[in-house]
């Protein structure tokens, strides 16, 4: 079956053209509106980057979403989970301090903001799913709870998914602490033979899971929950991720984000913006230089479509040779696997579509 992706170019000539009308129009091309339950709770589930971060959607820009909402009768509010890694949005009060801090305040975007699984992440409700890696999945109570949703993804690499879109962001955004733990799972790092007992990471594991014996860091992966803050602060590179468990990791990603719309899909709708594309996700406290030009912005009722248009149309594009992009800079080429050689993004669209979360067949729509 092929599903509709309604795309909007950024060139503008005229205020008529900006592209806060062209985001509103496209709202009403993509039938965005018809997700909107009237006089309902409406999550705008989105990413407001980590502290360092300034890769996110514009605040701006959400707010003209928000004002689309509330003139079809709906209740907005701004949501995302607390993060596992031990970060500035590891916990809700740290999390809405940056997420002020970057813009989205109830001055600029008209509504309030709620990190959807508590102070601590310990707000969930379990959702049953029984697909291959979970029978049941721990979703955020008040994502859950909400009445419609829409999920504005910043479209861009990631280092263990070969990109993050609309999929991720309801896989790993949607889901309460715990249940980033079970995606997690298999991905837990492995200490190299160029680990020379430094300590460092010994001391900075926020669960006490390191430990240094026989001249070398170990891990206790009894403990170790997969936040990989040790792969970041190792001075010296020595602590990897296991690749081969990737292709399973984005199986059991898409299982969570089947878990984060099943109950609520007819009330789900979806934008991917193809702006400052980066080779990491907004979760890490800086933005590389981006890896391709900017594109536009895309909307869909069917995730899978609108994370497979994304792909392609970033791959159309010439690649930046001064960026992160190793190879792959040619017209029609993967960018991502250009940047994560270890790592085919292109498996978490597949699965999606065998679980029957979307399609990969899509129509591109320019509006």
């Amino acid at each position: 079956m092929t599903s509709k992706v309604y795309f909007t170019d950024l060139r503008s000539r005229n205020q008529h053209e900006n592209k806060i009308n062209r985001i509103k129009r496209l709202f009403d091309e993509a039938g965005l509106n018809k997700k909107i339950e009237r006089q309902g709770l409406t999550a705008i589930k989105l990413h407001f980057g980590e502290e360092g971060n300034d890769s996110f959607i514009k605040p701006i820009f959400v707010g003209s979403i928000i004002e689309k909402v509330m003139e079809n009768k709906g209740k907005p509010f701004l949501t995302d989970t607390n993060t596992l890694y031990f970060g500035s949005r590891h916990n809700s009060v740290e999390h809405i301090q940056t997420a002020i801090k970057h813009g989205f305040d109830y001055a600029v975007v008209k509504a309030p903001l709620i990190i959807a699984d508590g102070i601590k992440g310990e707000n969930w409700e379990e959702i049953e799913i029984n697909l291959k890696h979970f029978k049941k999945v721990k979703i955020a109570s008040d994502i859950e709870e909400s009445d419609s949703m829409l999920i504005l993804s910043h479209f861009k690499g990631h280092g263990m998914s070969g990109f993050g879109g609309a999929l991720k962001n309801l896989a790993m955004g949607c889901a309460a602490v715990p249940g980033k733990i079970e995606q997690h799972e298999i991905t837990k790092p492995i200490i190299t033979d160029s680990c020379n007992a430094c300590g460092v990471c010994v001391g900075e594991c926020p669960v006490y899971a390191l430990y240094l014996q026989n001249k070398k860091s170990q891990i206790d992966y009894n403990m170790c929950i997969g936040c990989n803050n040790c792969l970041e602060i190792c001075p010296d590179s020595a602590i990897k991720l296991d690749w081969e468990n990737m292709p399973l990791f984005m199986e059991r990603m898409v299982e969570y984000a089947y878990g984060a719309v099943k109950n609520k899909r007819d009330k789900v709708g979806y934008m991917n913006f193809l702006t400052e594309i980066t080779p990491d996700c907004d979760c890490v406290p800086w933005s590389d230089a981006p890896i391709v030009p900017d594109i536009g912005i895309l909307a869909s009722s069917d995730p899978v479509a609108l994370d497979t248009a994304s792909y392609d149309l970033v791959n159309k594009q010439k690649g930046f040779k001064e960026s992160l992009l190793h190879e792959n800079h040619e017209r029609d080429s993967d960018k991502f696997t250009g940047v994560w050689r270890k790592v085919n993004g292109h498996l978490q669209l597949h699965y999606a579509e065998k679980i029957g979360l979307g399609s990969m067949d899509y129509e591109l729509i320019t509006i």
